[in-house]
């Protein structure tokens, strides 16, 4: 199977590789008119802000929109700000050494648009990171900004805040209630604020005893601290500016190869990652994967539509690469995150963090509750710069594909290290996805079912054209096909399959993904074309190909698969109900 990325929607990119269209950049000012009660921190939140003001703290999101009502923006924005509770507060440094940082309720007075200019020669990536680094910072009142970029025929919006108060997570919340709000549907009822979150959070059961002989056990190993990247860094006594690499790992047909591939091992599409990573980790490091690792806290659905930082910090220790050993890991490491980590941590006093520490963090959009249409607004999730002195890495899968972002510090060592490392775990996860269900046996022989490439037209045209209906409409003409072949390999939503015995053709079907909204949104699989070889038939060929196309349809998320056939072709007719298929309706058709 081939599975070199072609286009990929959704972007997970970092503010220098910013895409922004050329054109005015307004930041809306919302001023707070004054303070009220002093909230909750959350053990993160502490950590985080303790660190002290400083630029590149923030996270955004961005999002192409038809923005013709600045006023209209600004309206909808103050009443998403004012849903969400951490939204209206702030947070103030310590009143004396020692002591925390204090979190207060505020209350938002009137905003107004204020136009930022860009230098001449300046990027506008420059010029927005300027303002969410001023603006987007832990003590900011408040700590969010919203962004427009007026291009010529659209703008984008941005939507940023510090990591106190916002996840990956929450920006999607924003999103969506922003976009609902401008549309006049923003649901009104109120939502838990994440204080009460953090109030629940400590209320919860302490951590068992065995969890926290893990935890020992696990930082023991790691020398007293978190997990660090198991390979050389380079000088990090300090800080030094980072690096960050963004790779399009696998496009939507390998990405949902690789899910394949999962389901036949009865594991999960992470397990299978983390058995790639630790395999890689074991190869070049001689030891097992140890690395923090991130989870979420919304441990009820009532959270769902929070906004906050609902993620708390696990470690998953691998040794064994076998995928069924990593599902074990990653179970393991949800555990061990699914306690209130203040308590767990304390004969630490607090988070035990050393240069060089190396967390790797995990988001399948597709299985989040909270959905905005981020491949129609070409949405970008956006990372501040800054200096690093440890190995941060970031896997987001979409309806698109996997990818994967890495930041790390910018040294000569560091640079091979890390680069050794992302290549190893890329090239594993794609020979993992061509492995996924590619192959199918027929009458005791192994076939491949690849997607087809230009050099196959010929043979598929054949193919298609060698019965008595085809050979009736079919064209001689091989550029028609070629150019079809083309429009079909520019729509991430087709496959065309062939089958390969060797080097030779000897089967194809053109398989569609068709979302709906019928049948409560289901998206439909497609089945056009199959076609086998005469000289292969009756063997079993096409039952194999058809039950492909099935797991294919299944791992891009249909629900129902659908095909039509000629009335004059009633052994095809008996080939597809053998195989589940029923005659519920009347296909037509005409010519345009």
């Amino acid at each position: 199977m081939h599975v070199t990325p072609r286009v990929i929607g959704m972007r997970l990119t970092h503010v220098a590789h910013l895409r922004l269209p050329f054109g005015r950049v307004l930041g809306y000012e919302l001023q707070v008119s004054s303070t009220a009660d002093e909230l909750p921190v959350s053990f993160d939140q502490r950590r985080h802000v303790a660190a002290g003001e400083r630029p590149g703290s923030w996270m955004a999101i961005t999002l192409r929109w038809d923005v013709d009502d600045l006023d209209a923006l600004a309206t909808a924005w103050r009443r998403v700000v004012e849903r969400h509770g951490t939204l209206c507060s702030v947070f103030e440094p310590a009143e004396q050494p020692g002591t925390d940082p204090r979190l207060r309720a505020v209350t938002l007075g009137l905003g107004r648009w204020v136009e930022h200019e860009t230098a001449p020669g300046a990027r506008l990536s420059d010029a927005v990171r300027s303002i969410l680094d001023t603006h987007c910072t832990p003590y900011s009142r408040p700590a969010h900004r919203l962004c427009v970029v007026q291009g010529a025929d659209e703008a984008t919006v941005v939507i940023a805040a510090d990591h106190s108060h916002v996840d990956m997570w929450s920006l999607l919340v924003v999103a969506r209630d922003l976009r609902a709000a401008l549309d006049g549907r923003l649901d009104e009822r109120p939502v838990p604020a994440f204080a009460d979150h953090t109030v629940a959070l400590r209320e919860r059961p302490r951590a068992p005893e065995d969890v926290r002989a893990r935890w020992r056990e696990v930082l023991r190993d790691a020398g007293d601290v978190m997990p660090r990247f198991p390979l050389p860094l380079g000088d990090l006594e300090d800080p030094v500016p980072e690096r960050v690499e963004l790779r399009d790992v696998l496009d939507v047909d390998a990405s949902a190869a690789l899910s394949r591939r999962a389901r036949e091992l009865g594991v999960s599409t992470l397990a299978l990652t983390t058995s790639v990573m630790t395999a890689a980790t074991a190869d070049l490091a001689g030891t097992g994967l140890r690395a923090v690792f991130p989870v979420h806290s919304r441990y009820d659905e009532r959270w769902h539509d929070s906004v906050g930082w609902f993620i708390t910090n696990s470690v998953v220790d691998s040794a064994d690469a076998s995928p069924a050993a990593c599902a074990a890991a990653i179970k393991e490491a949800v555990r061990l995150g699914s306690y209130p980590l203040e308590d767990v941590l304390a004969p630490w006093g607090g988070m035990p963090q050393a240069p060089g520490m190396f967390a790797i963090s995990w988001l399948d959009l597709r299985r989040l509750p909270v959905r905005i249409d981020h491949l129609g607004m070409q949405a970008q999730y956006v990372s501040a710069a800054g200096r690093t002195d440890g190995v941060m890495v970031w896997f987001v899968l979409d309806e698109d594909g996997m990818r994967l972002r890495c930041r790390y510090p910018d040294t000569t060592t560091a640079r091979a290290s890390v680069r050794s490392w992302l290549d190893a775990v890329v090239h594993g996860l794609r020979r993992q996805a061509r492995r996924a269900g590619a192959e199918i046996t027929v009458a005791g022989v192994e076939m491949l079912v690849d997607r087809a490439e230009r050099t196959d037209v010929a043979t598929i045209a054949r193919l298609l054209a060698d019965d008595p209906i085809g050979a009736t409409r079919e064209s001689l003409d091989l550029r028609d096909y070629e150019e079809a072949f083309d429009a079909i390999s520019r729509d991430s939503s087709q496959f065309l399959a062939v089958v390969r015995d060797g080097e030779e053709v000897v089967a194809t079907a053109q398989l569609s993904i068709v979302p709906g909204l019928s049948r409560g949104g289901a998206t439909r699989l497609q089945i056009e074309g199959v076609r086998v070889d005469r000289h292969r038939r009756g063997r079993g060929l096409g039952s194999a190909l058809l039950e492909w196309a099935h797991e294919h349809g299944r791992a891009r998320g249909a629900r129902l698969a659908q095909l039509t056939t000629d009335v004059e072709r009633p052994e095809a007719r008996r080939f597809y109900a053998r195989h589940g298929y029923e005659a519920t309706h009347v296909g037509l058709k005409r010519t345009l």
